[in-house]
C-alpha cells in the first residue's frame, strides 16, 4: 500500500477557506469520490471529495482551520501494492557502515517553498511563527503570509528542526520562493550522532559575548537596501533595562517606517543616534550591556581549537538570531492605518480594527498601547451600557436584550452564509442609495407561447420556466439601457462600463441566500439558459456552488413569484447597480379601449443606484422591459 498526501483541490481562487467539518476518521476506508471534509467560503460551502480509494492514515487539519488550494489536509495509503519501499531496508546497510556518512548532514535537510497561493504575488510576510533552533511538526504554521485580501497560515511539510531561515517579517514573497531550511526528522542514525560530538564545540560560543565584558554593539539590521534613512524617534533612554524584542528607534523612509527592535535583553549603556540623523544599514545605534553572567566560561578552552571563529561569531551572532526572529518591523500606510507589525498583531490578536483607533504614536503612528486604550474603552461601554459604534458612521448597536426572560428560547448558530449575507446587506443599505420603481408587465401572450413550448421543452430535456424568459428580457433592456450595466468605481471618480452581461439570480438554500450567476446570457437560448438555471439551483442547494460561480455578476434577478406577494423593495447587490424584484403574476382586468378584459399581470420591483442611475434611465429600462416581457417577439428585433 502506497501512502499518498492529499491537497486541497481547484476551489476557484478562494483563499483560507474554513473547515467546518471533517467527515472522516484515522483508520477508516474510504472510496474515490467519498467526502473527506466540507469547506464554507463566505459565499458558499463545498465537499472536498478523497481522489483515490485507501484507508486515511492521517489527518494534517482540524475543524475550524483555513486552508488554500494546494495545502495538505490528509495522507491516505492508496490501494494498491508498492514495491519500492522493501527494496530500500537493503540499501540502508550499505549507508550504515560508511563514517562518511555521518558528515553529510545535509542530505536531511530540506528547502521550504512558498506554496500555491492562488497566484497572489509579492504577499507580505507579517510573522515568523518558528525560530533557528525550533522542533516543528508536520503541519505546523511556520509564517503567515498577508495580500490585500486575506492572510494565509504557511504549513510545515514535515516534521523536523528548524536549522536557518532565508526571509524575515516584512519581506514580499510568491509562489516558490524560499522560506526557510528544515532538517528533517528521521534521518540515518550516523547523522544523528554528528551532532552529539559537536554539540559542545557549538554550545561554547553561545555564552561567549557575555562573558566578554557583556555590552555589545547594536547596528541597523537589514532594512531592505535603503540608505540615509531618517531616525524619526528614539525610544529608549541611557539607563533604561530592555528586553529583547523592544523597540529602540524608529526610522522612516519615503514609503515606509520602520521599528528597529533590540536584539536582546539588557540595559542601555549608551545611545550612537539622536532624532534627525540618518542611517544606513551597519551603522551603530547604541550599546548593550546583555543581561545575566556566562556561567560557561570553564568550558570555553574545551573549545579552543575552534576558536579562531568564535570572537568574530558571539557578536553578531544574537543580533543576526534577532534578525530573524523580530526583523525590522515595516509598516505600510493602508488608507489611515500607520503602525509596525507588532502593532499590527496584537490589534489581530485582540480583534481590535486599527481603522477606528486614535493613534498617539509620532506623525499619528498607532502604538500597542492605543490598542489596548481602545480594548479598554470599548469594555468599559459594555459594562455600562453605553451605545458601540458599529460602523463609520456612528450607528449605535441595538441594544441586548434577555429574551430568556419573557419564555423558553433556543440559540441557533448561524451559517457562515447567513452572517456574510447580514453584513452585506447592512453594507449595501448604508452605502448605495437606493430608489426603487414598480410597473407591472402583461405576460399573457409569454405565457401562452410559454405552454405551447412546454412538449418541445420537455423532449430537449428541459423544463421552461418564466425565469429564462425573464433573463433574455433584462440581458436585452442591459444592452438597450447601458447606464445600468456599470459599477461605481472605488476612486469615486471613474464609472466602469461593462462589455459583458452576466446575470446573478438570487437562490434560497437551507444555509441561506446565494446568488450563482449566469454568464454570457445575451448571447444563449432560452432552453440552454433553462438547463443552466435549474444545474446551478441545484448545486446552490447541495452546497456545491464553486466562488467563481457567484462572481462577475452585472444585475441581479430575485423572484419572489413561487412564494406569492404583490411587490418588495430588493436591495442593490453591490458593486452592481440596479436589482429587479419579481412577484407572483395575477389575472387582473384591463382596458383595451373598448372594455376591460382579463390579463396575467407580473408586478416588478426595479431598486437601483442613484449615484449611477438615474429616473429617466430607470424609466427607459422599465418600459423597454414591460414591451419585450408583453411581446417576446421583440427580442429578435
Amino acid at each position: 500500500m502506497a501512502k499518498q498526501i492529499i491537497n486541497v483541490p481547484d476551489i476557484g481562487g478562494a483563499d483560507n477557506v474554513d473547515i467546518i467539518e471533517i467527515c472522516v476518521a484515522v483508520g477508516d476506508t474510504v472510496s474515490a469520490e467519498d467526502s473527506l471534509l466540507v469547506l464554507e467560503s463566505d459565499k458558499a460551502s463545498m465537499e472536498v471529495p478523497s481522489p483515490v480509494s485507501g484507508k486515511v492514515v492521517g489527518i494534517l487539519v482540524k475543524e475550524g482551520g483555513k486552508v488554500s488550494e494546494g495545502d495538505a489536509i490528509f495522507e491516505i495509503e492508496a490501494e494498491g501494492a508498492a514495491d519500492a519501499p522493501a527494496a530500500e531496508p537493503a540499501a540502508a546497510p550499505a549507508a550504515a557502515p560508511a563514517p562518511e556518512a555521518a558528515a553529510p548532514a545535509a542530505s536531511s535537510e530540506q528547502l521550504v517553498k512558498v506554496p500555491d497561493i492562488g497566484g497572489s504575488e509579492n504577499v507580505e510576510v507579517i510573522e515568523l511563527c518558528v525560530a533557528v533552533g525550533d522542533e516543528v511538526a508536520e503541519g505546523d504554521s511556520i509564517i503567515v503570509l498577508e495580500s490585500d485580501k486575506a492572510s494565509m497560515e504557511v504549513p510545515a511539510p514535515a516534521s523536523g528542526k528548524v536549522v536557518s531561515f532565508a526571509i524575515k517579517e516584512g519581506d514580499k514573497l510568491s509562489e516558490g520562493d524560499d522560506i526557510l531550511v528544515l532538517e528533517v526528522s528521521g534521518g540515518a542514525a550516523a547523522p544523528a550522532a554528528a551532532p552529539a560530538e559537536s554539540a559542545p564545540v557549538a554550545a561554547a560560543p553561545a555564552p561567549a559575548p557575555a562573558a566578554s565584558g557583556g555590552v555589545t554593539d547594536v547596528n541597523v539590521p537589514d532594512i531592505g537596501g535603503s540608505e540615509n534613512v531618517e531616525v524619526i524617534e528614539v525610544c529608549v533612554a541611557e539607563g533604561d533595562e530592555i528586553s529583547e524584542g523592544d523597540s529602540i528607534v524608529v526610522l522612516e523612509s519615503d514609503k515606509a517606517s520602520m521599528e528597529i527592535p533590540s536584539p536582546a535583553s539588557g540595559k542601555v549603556v549608551s545611545i550612537t543616534v539622536k532624532e534627525g540623523d540618518k542611517v544606513s544599514e551597519g551603522a551603530a545605534l547604541l550599546k548593550l550591556e546583555i543581561v545575566g553572567a556566562a556561567p560557561a566560561a570553564a568550558p570555553a578552552p574545551a573549545a579552543a581549537p575552534a576558536a579562531p571563529q568564535a570572537p568574530a561569531k558571539p557578536v553578531e551572532q544574537p543580533v543576526k538570531t534577532t534578525q530573524e526572529l523580530h526583523p525590522a518591523e515595516v509598516s505600510a500606510t493602508t488608507g489611515e492605518v500607520y503602525a509596525g507589525p507588532a502593532v499590527r498583531k496584537l490589534a489581530r490578536q485582540l480583534g481590535v480594527n486599527l481603522s477606528e483607533v486614535k493613534p498617539t504614536g509620532p506623525r499619528k503612528r498607532h502604538t500597542k498601547d492605543d490598542v489596548r486604550e481602545f480594548v479598554k474603552t470599548v469594555m468599559k461601554q459594555r459594562s455600562t451600557g453605553g451605545a458601540a459604534v458599529t460602523g463609520g458612521s456612528g450607528i449605535p448597536a441595538v441594544p441586548a436584550v434577555d429574551f430568556s426572560q419573557f419564555g423558553e428560547i433556543e440559540m441557533q448558530k448561524m451559517s457562515k452564509i447567513k452572517k456574510v449575507t447580514a453584513a452585506a446587506m447592512v453594507r449595501n443599505w448604508l452605502n448605495v442609495p437606493h430608489v426603487t420603481q414598480f410597473d407591472d408587465a402583461d405576460i399573457t401572450e409569454l405565457e401562452a407561447f410559454r405552454k405551447n413550448m412546454k412538449a418541445e421543452a420537455e423532449a430537449a430535456g428541459v423544463k421552461l420556466t418564466p425565469l429564462p424568459f425573464l433573463l433574455k428580457a433584462c440581458a436585452a433592456a442591459l444592452k438597450a439601457e447601458p447606464s445600468f450595466n456599470v459599477s461605481m468605481h472605488p476612486d469615486g471618480e471613474h464609472i466602469v462600463q461593462k462589455k459583458y452581461i452576466h446575470i446573478g439570480m438570487a437562490v434560497d438554500t437551507p444555509n441561506g441566500l446565494v446568488v450563482p450567476v449566469i454568464r454570457d446570457v445575451d448571447k444563449k437560448g432560452l432552453f440552454e439558459l433553462a438547463a443552466e438555471t435549474v444545474a446551478l439551483a441545484k448545486k446552490a442547494r447541495d452546497g456545491k456552488l464553486m466562488p467563481k460561480d457567484m462572481q462577475g455578476g452585472c444585475f441581479t434577478i430575485s423572484s419572489l413569484g413561487p412564494i406569492g406577494g404583490t411587490g418588495f423593495t430588493p436591495i442593490v447587490n453591490a458593486p452592481e447597480v440596479a436589482i429587479l424584484g419579481v412577484s407572483k403574476a395575477d389575472i387582473k382586468p384591463r382596458w383595451n379601449g373598448k372594455e376591460f378584459e382579463p390579463r396575467q399581470m407580473l408586478p416588478l420591483c426595479l431598486s437601483y443606484d442613484h449615484r449611477a442611475i438615474n429616473g429617466g434611465d430607470a424609466g427607459r429600462f422599465f418600459t423597454f422591459l414591460s414591451a419585450v416581457l408583453s411581446d417576446v417577439r421583440r427580442l429578435l428585433l
